[in-house]
């Protein structure tokens, strides 16, 4: 089973893909955070440490798996039955990729990525930024940024079994 989970910053999606973990707690799976951002300055420190102290403080346990880039391979290689992994954030992932090498390896870690998510026994949920709904943005790196993100939530959304957009806290289910 494959869920994606989209919003807006600060929208809720990061908590709701949690509560939708919790299920899976609450019947004996394990539970995984795949994350993917990297701490490049204070203010991401603090979302991180957020981010930490939030699992800290649920009901169930984690297992941490830090990747900033290779997410395929480490999705391969902590799969297993009776699980269930939240991968936060695919956006982060995108950046990045794009921040390294002008994001000359992106389309191959992109395909490898779509390709191991079908195969995995493990539930996933997924979460991503919406980005599509704005003004198209200013500078060659942003507008690759924002096509390339509405490019992967298209590609994943494809192959999920759910797909919920969460705004202003309130999850919109857009594929069941």
């Amino acid at each position: 089973m494959i869920h994606l989970v989209l919003g807006g910053a600060r929208s809720g999606k990061s908590r709701y893909a949690e509560q939708c973990v919790a299920e899976y707690a609450a019947i004996g799976y394990s539970c995984v955070y795949l994350a993917t951002a990297t701490a490049l300055d204070d203010e991401m420190s603090e979302r991180i440490n957020q981010h930490q102290q939030d699992r800290m403080s649920s009901a169930h346990s984690w297992t941490l798996h830090e990747q900033a880039y290779d997410i395929a391979q480490t999705l391969v290689a902590i799969d297993k039955p009776q699980q269930v992994i939240l991968l936060d954030c695919l956006t982060l992932l995108l950046t990045n990729h794009l921040l390294l090498n002008d994001g000359a390896s992106w389309a191959s870690q992109k395909s490898l990525f779509i390709d191991s998510l079908s195969a995995l026994q493990s539930h996933v949920v997924l979460v991503s930024n919406e980005v599509g709904s704005g003004i198209v943005p200013m500078g060659e790196l942003n507008r690759r940024f924002v096509d390339e993100a509405g490019w992967l939530n298209q590609a994943v959304a494809a192959i999920s079994d759910q797909v919920t957009l969460v705004v202003a806290g309130l999850p919109l289910v857009l594929k069941a």
